[in-house]
């Protein structure tokens, strides 16, 4: 079952972590070779691959000289030393495959702020357009600990549900989740397939990996972010980082956890927009546009013809036909006042009277749902 739900994914994020990267200071070259080669067999079938990875402290820390206490600000340095030397590692393993990796350093603001969530988006997509295999991390270099997400299995949930990926691959150090942990209680039963996730399996989970010396996430965090990609319609699979190819290693069929989903990305955020958001103002639309938006496409400037409110690039709005019938709600990649600027002109005209170069909706067909 695991492998069919690799195998039906379009879009799949990955999750690796330090241990999994780092040994002794040092990059983990043949497992990052192996990885790599597993990314280009997912692309080679039409797969777009984001990885997720942590392990620039890892590698920057033993660059500092003095004992290394995990203070805050020596977290930080060591990530601005190690994350130059985590791209060239990633960078060395994917060459020989003639892919290309590049660097997105997030914090949460950028997945949960709306203006900053579309930027991040819009970026991520851009690569993934252009063959390059995004690569996230957490900005640790700047983020202090009020405003960090901790680990990065919250940070690849928040990715997956940002940019509706089918499946979350969280690589870990424990083939999936069982009863109890199996390094202590030799009657742990491993849990193969589950649909929902309750206070019981939380119960479960074992903290951090103690052993491994590296990371802060364990099997409670995983599931934390299980939850998250859930939620998104986006199906997670748990399973053991640490041995050759383990992408390759899901397909054959090697043991994991598989937390389903049963609604698809597009439902889940349908959902989101039409539940959660409360729009700041309206926007009016002719004939064709209404025609348009009714068969699932974007609203370009060229059909609006009017704007209700003030509001910023990343609000909430309604969308009126000219009858008045609300048609769809959505989020915005313009403010009201540059609206207003190119409402009714073509997607060409809006450069110049913007001064900038814009999106080319005003509300993707994804950030908008039909009522």
């Amino acid at each position: 079952m695991t492998e069919d739900t690799l195998a039906r994914a379009k879009r799949i994020v990955v999750k690796t972590g330090s241990a999994l990267i780092a040994e002794a200071g040092a990059p983990r070259r043949d497992w990052l070779a192996a990885l790599a080669g597993d990314i280009a067999a997912l692309r080679g079938r039409g797969k777009e691959v984001i990885l997720v990875s942590s392990g620039a402290v890892a590698l920057g820390k033993a660059a500092l000289g003095a004992p290394y206490q995990g203070r805050l600000e020596q977290k930080q340095a060591a990530a601005a030393i190690g994350q130059p030397r985590l791209m060239a590692a990633l960078g060395d393993a994917l060459a020989p495959h003639s892919i290309a990796c590049g660097q997105a350093l997030l914090t949460p603001g950028d997945t949960e702020n709306r203006r900053r969530w579309l930027n991040a988006r819009a970026t991520l997509e851009t690569l993934l357009e252009a063959g390059v295999v995004p690569v996230i991390n957490e900005n640790d270099t700047v983020a202090t600990e009020e405003i960090r997400y901790g680990d990065n299995d919250r940070l690849a949930a928040r990715v997956a549900q940002m940019m509706a990926a089918d499946v979350l691959i969280l690589l870990s150090d424990i083939d999936g989740l069982y009863t109890a942990d199996p390094r202590t209680n030799p009657g742990a039963t491993h849990i193969p397939f589950l649909e929902a996730l309750t206070p019981e399996h939380d119960a479960m989970a074992t903290g951090a990996n103690a052993a491994a010396g590296v990371g802060s996430g364990g099997m409670a965090t995983k599931l934390a972010a299980a939850r998250i990609a859930h939620a998104a319609g986006c199906s997670t699979l748990i399973t053991l980082g640490n041995r050759p190819h383990p992408l390759g290693a899901i397909e054959a069929g090697e043991r994991a956890t598989l937390i389903a989903s049963r609604i698809t990305p597009a439902k889940a955020r349908a959902s989101w927009l039409e539940g959660h958001l409360k729009p700041e103002g309206e926007l009016l639309v002719d004939d064709g546009a209404a025609a348009a938006l009714e068969k699932g496409a974007s609203l370009l400037a060229v059909g609006v013809r009017g704007v209700t409110g003030q509001f910023e690039r990343g609000a909430a709005v309604a969308v009126r036909a000219p009858d008045g019938r609300l048609l769809a709600k959505g989020v915005t990649a313009y403010g009201a006042e540059d609206i207003r600027r190119i409402a009714g002109r073509r997607t060409e005209e809006a450069e110049a009277l913007l001064g900038y170069k814009g999106r080319p909706a005003i509300i993707h067909r994804d950030d908008m749902v039909r009522l």
